[in-house]
């Protein structure tokens, strides 16, 4: 029997009534029924908005509680959620408005100021998502409803408000929760169409198989919500599971990042692996150089000792009660994976993808593989597209309750990637025995060598990164050569007293020595460097096709 998103929904806000829901750091906190009465209030507006069911509503803003309960709002009165990047450039923002014929849109203050209303085809108007007022509208049944919300809320409510009063749409299967647009990699983005089971089946799988996150636990929320790693497994898990969510409001330095696990000690962590990487090699891997430190981790007995301390260490940066970290969105870094699963830490890294609202594959970190991303979550099914499926790498199609519609009016953008229910994710890799799933790198940015060889640009990467001085690099092809991208550690070099001229050497030697261990036909030409680091996805994996004619 299909349980429905909103009742997941429904049933955690009465059973944690009393309980703390969200946070903005330095900011409003709210208890369930807190966000209870603001969902109804919210429901009042869209009311008023003349939205009805499965009518779009667009959301752009930084994290915030209100983002939280306007997403929740939206879905739980049955329209269609359009959740839209803040970072998103303002024309991006006013195409995905007016593509996905948005009637409301919910926005940030900071995202306000940069957009053009003119520019948008609102029927229904602007509301901040701030306070909730309303910034734009020719509706004055909008206005009303905005100036009298408490006295019709009243009236709606005339007896106090209580658990008995939160009933929610009840959502079918097929129904279209929202519409998610991917950063995409030239001209504007596709809008990915998830259906209410595949928004379930993610979130029921998750509550089934997360037991480190418990009732009453603290999270803290640092992906952005506009993005389907950090919306599903941040957010609804976290309210369907009656956490606490911490959103830190300001942009995630690795400092703010430290201090909120200091002040919210999280239970289970949900990052990419660019946080993980900073942490470990500023503040774990220098110490590892020193000559006694090398002597010590090659002696038996004292290694396990030390590597015992290290991760008390390492636990103690994540809060001090951490009982599972999960990395996705990006590969996660060979060798500090490998480090990490040596002393036993409780990192785990899963799979997904937009396109399957998102999780494919995922073990908890005491059951994972090294390098895998976990074994393919079994209400999917999956096969590669090779002749040796756990040897030979291949295309990687998937089938199951969690794949989209389909790209919202782009029929032709959906039949690329869909066939007979399946779905062609793009990405190369293995899959083993047991399930497990072992990614080689996106089939689009493989190179092809001169003699027909298959390249894979990130199994490079990944080598040159772990290299003297390396902060993040790229690997592409010009002229039937490959050659580095790089953008040093200029600051670490400058802490070693290590002058920028001398990085620049330090990385053609680089090079020399990453060639000694690459085949002939996948030897790097030579090397560029760049002085400030590559831009970044939402999912802080470097825009590859920014690159590629560099």
């Amino acid at each position: 029997m299909y349980k429905s998103f909103n009742s997941y929904l429904e049933d955690s806000i009465k059973k944690n009534w009393e309980s703390t829901a969200v946070s903005d750091f330095n900011g409003v906190t709210y208890q369930y029924k807190d966000i209870a009465r603001k969902i109804a209030k919210i429901h009042i507006l869209l009311e008023n908005a003349d939205i009805k069911g499965g009518d779009k509503v667009a959301i752009c803003g930084k994290n915030t509680s209100h983002w939280a309960v306007a997403f929740f709002a939206v879905l739980s009165y049955g329209a269609v959620a359009v959740p839209i990047l803040h970072e998103f450039k303002p024309d991006n923002v006013h195409n995905i408005v007016n593509h996905s014929e948005a009637k409301l849109l919910f926005v940030g203050d900071v995202a306000w100021e940069n957009l053009n209303e003119e520019k948008m085809n609102l029927s229904s108007g602007i509301i901040l998502i701030n306070d909730f007022s309303v910034i734009s509208t020719k509706l004055d049944s909008l206005i009303y409803a905005r100036q009298h919300l408490n006295e019709l809320f009243g009236k709606k409510y005339p007896s106090r408000f209580t658990p008995n009063d939160v009933c929610y749409y009840k959502d079918e299967p097929e129904d279209l929760a929202l519409i998610n647009y991917t950063s995409g990699s030239t001209g504007f983005s596709k809008g990915v169409m998830l259906p209410f089971r595949a928004l379930t089946t993610n979130l029921d799988y998750l509550i089934k198989n997360l037991p480190e996150m418990q009732p009453g636990d603290n999270v803290v929320s640092m992906l952005p919500m506009a993005h389907m790693y950090g919306l599903m497994v941040e957010i609804c898990l976290s309210i369907a599971k009656g956490c606490h969510i911490f959103f830190l409001t300001r942009v995630p330095s690795p400092k703010v990042i430290m201090d909120a696990f200091a002040y919210a000690k999280p239970s289970v962590i949900i990052t990419v692996p660019l946080v993980i990487e900073k942490i470990i090699k500023t503040r774990i891997f220098p110490l590892l150089e020193k000559p006694l430190m090398k002597i010590m981790l090659k002696t038996p007995y004292i290694n396990d000792q030390l590597l015992a301390k290290i991760r008390v260490k390492l636990e103690e940066s994540f809060g001090g009660n951490i009982r599972q970290i999960i990395v996705g969105g990006a590969p996660l870094n060979k060798e500090v994976e490998l480090f990490l699963q040596k002393m036993h830490f409780p990192l785990t890294v899963g799979y997904g993808m937009t396109e399957c609202a998102p999780l494919i594959s995922y073990s908890p970190w005491h059951k994972t593989k090294p390098m895998s991303c976990g074994a393919i979550l079994p209400y999917n099914e999956a096969r590669i597209d090779s002749p040796d499926p756990e040897n030979i790498p291949g295309e990687l199609w998937v089938k199951g309750g969690n794949v989209m519609h389909g790209y919202y009016k782009n029929e032709a953008a959906t039949q690329k990637v869909m066939r007979d229910g399946w779905l062609n994710t793009g990405d190369l890799g293995i899959i083993d025995k047991d399930g497990f799933l072992f990614l080689k790198g996106r089939s689009k940015n493989m190179i092809l060598g001169p003699s027909g060889q298959n390249i894979y640009p990130e199994e490079i990467e990944d080598q040159l990164n772990n290299m003297p001085l390396v902060n993040e690099s790229l690997i592409i092809e010009h002229g039937g050569k490959l050659i580095a991208l790089i953008y040093p550690d200029f600051e670490n070099g400058a802490k070693m007293g290590i002058p920028p001229e001398e990085v620049e050497a330090q990385m053609e030697e680089n090079r020399l020595m990453l060639n000694k261990n690459l085949p002939a036909y996948s030897q790097i030409s030579r090397i560029k460097i760049y002085y400030e680091e590559f831009e970044k996805t939402a999912k802080r994996s470097i825009k590859r096709y920014l690159y590629q004619n560099s």
